[in-house]
């Protein structure tokens, strides 16, 4: 009867201590990853963006906010905030305050829909199903001062590229980005955005949140080298030696994070990153196996 008894409790014992540790520890344990895209052309100068995504800021997250202020210590030429930034009502100067020192880079940005809509509790077995998830809301969800959070943004000179394109000098030289609204809630409209790359820029970069295949499809499809995305915080639980076990999109969890390629079905092919996001909403405030990071892509000429 002994034995009995104890198995479950061992099973029981590793769970809390699984749970702890990607509750207390893993969620903490900051990184930044590094990738090299050989997209332009020979003779060009190396450009570094810095990639930061599914902040998910709630107040008091401290250790979060002075990780996030000590990245402008890399000196990146460039900055891509590709949404995600809340997942608390009153997390708006938090998040302005912790990006504060990046602000001072040039930089770009798109929404996510928890920057629109307030954080709810999860159930968790919606992130179990598989393929596209993406709807509008199918019920009247309070919003975030989104509004707040976009001026903030912007009044420093980061362009918001929520179904927009737009173009910044970086050192003489000129950078175009095509910018998606939030495909997981069904805000993307490449329409208004289509037209393949500037042929007046060094590069142009494609940026959303979600990467569901419709918005990859339409940027690879229409040229663009490099697409930029977040929203899968990397599977957020995965399973050491395997991987994640879900995208919350339609993405395969081959390409859940880091750098990747997608090929559009007229067999153009761009080069895609997910970033695994630095976050996590705060009713599921856990990582395992999938540390919260940023990135730093630098850009070199082709082979």
């Amino acid at each position: 009867m002994r034995k009995k008894i104890a198995v479950p409790l061992g099973v029981a014992a590793v769970g809390l201590a699984g749970l702890g540790y990607a509750a207390g520890v893993e969620v903490n344990f900051y990184r930044l990853r590094r990738f090299e895209l050989p997209v332009l052309e020979p003779g060009s100068d190396p450009i570094r963006i810095l990639q930061v995504s599914d902040i998910h800021m709630v107040p008091g997250q401290r250790r979060k906010q002075k990780w996030l202020r000590s990245l402008a210590e890399l000196e990146p030429d460039l900055v891509v905030n590709t949404g995600d930034n809340l997942s608390h009502p009153d997390a708006v100067g938090p998040v302005l305050d912790a990006l504060e020192p990046l602000l001072r880079v040039p930089g770009v940005f798109v929404f996510g829909s928890n920057d629109y809509y307030q954080a709810t509790k999860l159930n968790p077995a919606k992130y179990l199903r598989r393929g596209d998830l993406s709807h509008a809301p199918r019920k009247k969800r309070e919003q975030n001062d989104w509004q707040l959070l976009e001026a903030g943004l912007a009044k420093h000179g980061w362009l918001q590229l929520n179904n927009a394109r737009g173009a910044l000098e970086l050192g003489g030289r000129r950078f175009a980005f095509v910018g998606l609204d939030d495909p997981h809630v069904k805000r993307d409209r490449y329409e208004l955005v289509a037209g393949g790359p500037d042929i007046d820029a060094e590069i142009t970069l494609g940026v959303t949140h979600a990467p569901y295949l419709r918005a990859l499809d339409a940027f690879a499809a229409d040229g663009i080298p490099v697409i930029l995305a977040g929203h899968t915080h990397g599977g957020q639980l995965c399973i050491p030696g395997y991987g994640a076990l879900v995208t919350n999109c339609d993405l395969d969890t081959d390409r859940v994070k880091g750098l990747n390629t997608h090929t559009a079905p007229n067999e153009r092919t761009s080069y895609l990153h997910v970033s695994a996001g630095c976050g996590t909403s705060r009713f599921a405030p856990v990582r395992f196996a999938c540390p919260p990071e940023a990135s730093l892509l630098t850009l070199v000429p082709r082979h």
